[in-house]
C-alpha cells in the first residue's frame, strides 16, 4: 500500500541522487465496446511508466557524478517488484533506482 505524501504538487517533489520518480500507465479496464476487463486480465507482466522527474545522478567510486540514463517524458519498462510507492492526492507515484529500470520505450 503506498504512503500518503503531505505536499500539494508533484513537482514540489525533486528526486535525489540516481532516483527516478515514474507514474505507471493505468491499465484499461473497460473495452471499446464498454465491456468491463476483471483485473487479473489488466496486468501487464512488466508495467510501463512515464518519467516525471529525475536525480542529478549518483558519485562513482572515483567521485564523478554518473547522470542518470532516462530524463522526464521517458517511457519506461519496470520490475514488478521494488521502488517505493506513495500518493498525492488520488494519484500514486513511483521512486526507483536508476539501475532498476529495465528499459527506454523509443516511439
Amino acid at each position: 500500500m503506498a504512503a500518503q505524501a503531505t505536499f500539494k504538487s508533484i513537482k514540489s517533489l525533486v528526486p535525489l541522487f540516481d532516483r527516478v520518480l515514474v507514474q505507471r500507465f493505468k491499465p484499461e479496464t473497460k473495452t471499446a465496446s464498454g465491456i468491463f476487463l476483471p483485473t487479473s486480465a489488466t496486468n501487464n507482466p512488466l508495467p510501463e511508466a512515464t518519467v516525471i522527474a529525475v536525480g542529478p545522478g549518483a558519485p562513482n567510486k572515483n567521485g564523478d557524478i554518473v547522470p542518470v540514463s532516462v530524463k522526464a517524458g521517458d517511457r519506461v519498462l519496470l520490475p514488478n517488484w521494488g521502488g517505493s510507492s506513495f500518493k498525492v492526492g488520488e494519484e500514486e507515484y513511483f521512486l526507483f533506482k536508476d539501475a532498476e529500470i529495465l528499459a527506454k520505450i523509443k516511439e
